[in-house]
């Protein structure tokens, strides 16, 4: 039997050579099969694993070697402080995504029972953090993948969410007409022969929900024309999209004729999301 510090210094050595974070991936791994924090890991060094908390980790450790997301292999990832389930059908959660949610809730803050939607929710991190940060709010949310659907279940029954409801459409195909105070989405926005597909965790996430035609543009063009049947006069579409893609997204806001077009920058400084007023 080895213990917690020696466990950890072979996988350390070992994910040195396929991960920029491998004493973090270490330890979260084994945070993981020992369902402790990585306070109780260096509190406790000499602590001995059983062979069966071992092999676990071994397992875990050689899967990350190959290059899998950390949060396939949990099944989680913390998103505006909250842990919500995940699975390889859908998207890893990014905090550059904490800016839809930063925005939303600027744009409702002095709206009571504002109705908004959330179009490819995945997981559902974006509706079920807003419609937790302000229970007054009517959230709907879609997503064309079941399996997908099943996550954002999940997760909306974990953190006990009551004001979300959840359609499976493509994008507002099976929305009914109505209107929204606010439309949000984080489509498919990758060119198909982008180089970052094949790096990093990319390579390991659903490819529907990753890739789009037209130099990443279609999904950005379908919501954004459709969206102005859905939305209430001077009410808001956000999309989140490249940071290379800036100008050709607010070229697709301005031609389809939203005002008080801007691009707002995530926390690394890049354009991230485009948001567009509309009035009819």
């Amino acid at each position: 039997m080895t213990d917690i510090q020696t466990t950890l210094t072979i996988a350390i050595k070992r994910l040195e050579k396929t991960s920029d974070s491998a004493s973090l991936d270490a330890e979260v791994l084994l945070c993981h099969v020992l369902n402790k924090t990585r306070s109780h890991l260096r509190a406790w060094p000499e602590k001995k694993l059983s062979t069966q908390n071992l092999t676990q980790f071994q397992e875990l450790v050689d899967q990350r070697h190959k290059g899998i997301p950390i949060a396939y292999l949990t099944g989680n990832r913390e998103f505006w402080s909250r842990d919500f389930k995940v699975s390889p059908d859908v998207l890893i959660p990014r905090p550059d995504t904490e800016l839809l949610i930063e925005l939303s809730l600027g744009l409702v803050k002095n709206q009571t029972h504002a109705r908004i939607i959330d179009l490819g929710t995945g997981t559902g991190i974006i509706a079920i953090t807003l419609a937790a940060e302000r229970p007054d709010l009517k959230v709907f949310a879609t997503d064309l993948s079941e399996k997908a659907l099943k996550i954002a279940k999940h997760n909306v029954i974990k953190h006990q969410i009551k004001n979300i409801n959840l359609f499976q459409s493509h994008w507002f195909d099976a929305i009914s007409p109505s209107k929204f105070d606010l439309i949000i989405s984080n489509p498919p926005y990758i060119r198909k022969n982008d180089p970052h597909l094949s790096q990093g965790d990319v390579r390991f996430e659903p490819e529907s929900a990753l890739i789009a035609s037209d130099q990443g543009l279609k999904d950005i063009k379908i919501i954004t024309n459709q969206a102005r049947s859905f939305l209430k006069p001077g009410a808001t579409l956000l999309i989140e999209h490249g940071y290379d893609q800036q100008p050709m997204v607010q070229a697709i806001f301005k031609v389809l004729e939203y005002t008080t077009i801007t691009t707002h920058t995530d926390l690394a400084g890049n354009p991230r999301v485009t948001s567009g007023i509309w009035n009819p």
